[in-house]
């Protein structure tokens, strides 16, 4: 089994993997995925399916969910948790999870209508509810990565589902950061940002009936937008079916217009949701007044350098309220 381990400083988790890579295991591949793709129809029988929503003409899903079988965190075993000195250490317990979102390989789930986009919300929130009832499980990230730069391993259209026993320590930050706001002014951060970038408008790309779509302040990556459910809840499986089509609509038009604006970027896209709400002390109370559930959705048109890796501070070459214009100005027509 894997292993994850816990950086003392920070206070970070990392995987280590059971099997190394050598060496040449890190050899550059092209920028083109290569061999046969696994998540094509049937090129992958034996695997389980956890989720599946709709059929086309010949009796084949048009949304699956089914478990990956090089993930880094499997739902077998317990946590061990264990020190060795001054170090953590625990198995690599969890979920990982592929929801296969087009049964196309060129033909993403934003171009089949819809009806498409709402089944891979489905799937999504269908997992996540039924993940949660796992004690061992902390948090649920989903997670897409489309396009070399992004992670992605195989080109066809689909996005993961991690289940981890931590709080990743990114996620943590954004809560404490929630908490530590609410504390001192008593409101949401994230409501206040989203009451702010409508009183400004500069960087407001569109509003939907139940979303907001803005490129934030100090984004990481240029093109970078967010969206923010209108109504405060800070659990994205808790969605109404209202703003399950509604985000649907909304998340299907941003991804078309970034694909026509900037080429067919690579990208990946977030949900950041509120952790599994297990009690603890002097932890997550307040969570459902301080934390607001959102898409982060970040081009990866940028190689980042090696002053970002080393100080978190990131650059931007191309102004927030200049790609809230850009993005806004794309038609959404052919």
């Amino acid at each position: 089994m894997n292993e994850l381990r816990r950086e003392p400083l920070l206070g970070r988790w990392v995987t280590v993997l059971k099997e190394s890579v050598g060496p040449d295991g890190y050899s550059w591949r092209g920028d083109t995925h290569q061999g046969v793709c696994a998540l094509c129809p049937g090129e992958r029988v034996d695997i389980p399916t956890l989720f599946q929503s709709g059929e086309n003409e010949t009796g084949i899903p048009l949304v699956k969910v089914i478990q990956r079988e090089t993930g880094i965190f499997s739902i077998e075993g317990d946590l061990g948790r264990r020190g060795v000195g001054m170090y953590d250490r625990m198995n690599s317990v969890g979920a990982s999870e592929i929801v296969i979102e087009s049964p196309h390989h060129d033909r993403p789930a934003e171009d089949m209508g819809t009806e498409q986009m709402e089944r891979v919300l489905e799937a999504y929130v269908t997992r996540m509810r039924e993940l949660e009832k796992d004690s061992r499980i902390r948090y649920i990230l989903i997670h897409k990565n489309s396009g070399l730069p992004s992670g992605d391993t195989c080109g066809h259209p689909h996005s993961l589902i991690t289940a981890t026993p931590v709080i990743p320590k990114r996620i943590k930050e954004e809560l404490d950061g929630a908490k530590h706001y609410f504390e001192y002014k008593e409101r949401c951060i994230f409501c206040d940002i989203m009451r702010e970038e409508e009183r400004l408008g500069k960087r407001v790309v569109l509003k939907s009936e139940h979303f907001v779509v803005f490129v934030p302040f100090a984004p990481r990556f240029p093109f970078e937008f967010w969206i923010l459910p209108l109504r405060h809840h800070c659990s994205f499986p808790e969605i109404t079916d209202e703003e399950r089509r509604d985000l649907a609509v909304t998340l299907g038009l941003m991804l078309r217009r970034l694909r026509k604006l900037l080429n067919n970027p690579p990208y990946n896209y977030i949900i950041h949701t509120a952790p599994i709400r297990i009690p603890r002390r002097n932890q997550w109370h307040t969570l459902g007044e301080d934390f607001h559930w959102h898409m982060e959705v970040m081009p990866r048109i940028k190689r980042l350098s090696g002053f970002e890796l080393g100080s978190g501070m990131y650059t931007l070459s191309t102004s927030p309220e200049d790609a809230a214009k850009y993005l806004q100005e794309v038609s959404d027509g052919d």
